[in-house]
């Protein structure tokens, strides 16, 4: 028997409150609420992978996660671990959608081949390291004066861009932008995401020309996603670039918006394209069109974050990443993984695989399931 056969899976439910709310046009977040997935092979080899599940954009949760993941954990028993494409057919004939959670489980299964392979993933998936990485930091939705505050606070930090949420009126929004250029200056790189809050086309029109005076970099999502048709009136009309995000899950999501001419940018996160499988082709799609695009993610501890960043060094036309939201949790459960040093550079670890797991203590305390 091969030594690479999926001898046992582990679903863990991964607990840890935030330092404040996170607040976008969809709602606070307080907690993290994701799931940690562990395969071990016959010969003893462990691969982590991990979700951070999102109600209002990929429609899962940390339960639903929980569950499914169990289901997987059935038909990848006894699979060759190695055999990555062939597991995760497995994985989409069992259940359409679902993208968080097999996300989780194509992370740890690329982690292994990583390990078998001697090579950190980026490597294996043929990417180098020959950038620095640099994260941005996001300011939460919140009245004018207390995200200038923080804007304020992330400048002084040394990140080197400032990340806005909005999506409310246009009143409101430009007051907020207002306010944060008040505070940190008319230079400093800054970019916006409205998470589909501004919903209309003529809507995000109107935002998008109130927002032109103020040196922005790039918009998320201005609109709802299922009015992606609509995207090349909006980037016709508006003097800040676009970045698809929630319209943008996997590489079938790509194509359409490249052959309409609806963006700029891409927005790739793992939880979005069902992990690394379908997010090489997402990059390969966009950089062949020409667009730039950024490595971004939910809610992910710095186990997913690692693997986020290891999908940042796969092509230079990658040029963005948001990688921020690990530091604001209340404790960091994770071992290895990337670090954060001054000036938002982000160092992405060279040992085999993904380089970072869960700590043992956290593990041992959560819910949690082995098959």
């Amino acid at each position: 028997m091969r030594g690479s056969l999926i001898q046992s899976v582990s679903l863990y439910k991964l607990l840890v409150p935030l330092h404040e709310p996170f607040v976008i046009s969809l709602g606070p977040l307080t907690h993290v609420q994701n799931v940690v997935v562990t395969l071990r092979t016959a010969d003893g080899r462990v691969g982590f992978g991990e979700c951070s599940p999102f109600l209002t954009i990929n429609g899962e949760s940390q339960d639903t996660c929980f569950v499914v993941g169990q289901y997987f954990a059935q038909v990848l028993r006894g699979r060759d671990a190695l055999d990555i494409a062939g597991c995760l057919a497995e994985l989409d004939r069992l259940i359409y959608g679902n993208s968080s959670i097999k996300s989780a489980f194509d992370i740890a299964l690329h982690d292994l081949a990583g390990q078998y392979a001697g090579l950190p993933i980026y490597a294996l998936l043929g990417g180098r390291a020959d950038k620095v990485l640099h994260t941005d930091m996001t300011v939460s939705l919140g009245p004018a004066a207390k995200m200038q505050a923080d804007a304020v606070r992330f400048q002084r930090e040394g990140f080197p861009a400032i990340k806005v949420k909005l999506g409310e009126t246009l009143e409101a929004d430009v007051a907020r932008i207002r306010a944060i250029r008040a505070g940190i200056g008319p230079a400093h790189p800054l970019r916006i995401d409205a998470n589909q809050g501004w919903r209309t086309a003529d809507y995000a029109i109107a935002v998008l020309q109130a927002l032109g005076e103020f040196n922005i970099e790039h918009c998320e999502e201005p609109i709802a996603r299922y009015r992606f048709m609509e995207l090349p009136r909006v980037r016709a009309a508006s003097p800040i670039p676009l970045m698809a995000d929630e319209s943008c899950g996997d590489e079938h999501d790509a194509a359409r918006l490249i052959a309409l001419g609806a963006c700029q940018q891409l927005n790739i996160k793992l939880g979005k394209s069902s992990g690394f499988h379908r997010a090489r082709k997402i990059v390969e799609l966009g950089a062949a069109a020409g667009l730039t695009m950024q490595v971004g993610g939910f809610l992910e501890s710095r186990l997913g974050m690692t693997a986020a960043a290891h999908l940042a060094l796969l092509h230079p036309a990658i040029q963005h990443c948001d990688f921020d939201t690990p530091l604001m949790f209340t404790a960091d459960p994770v071992v290895g993984g990337i670090r954060y040093q001054p000036g938002g550079v982000v160092e992405v670890p060279t040992m085999p695989g993904l380089g970072a797991s869960i700590a043992p203590e956290w593990l041992e305390r959560a819910e949690r399931v082995t098959l």
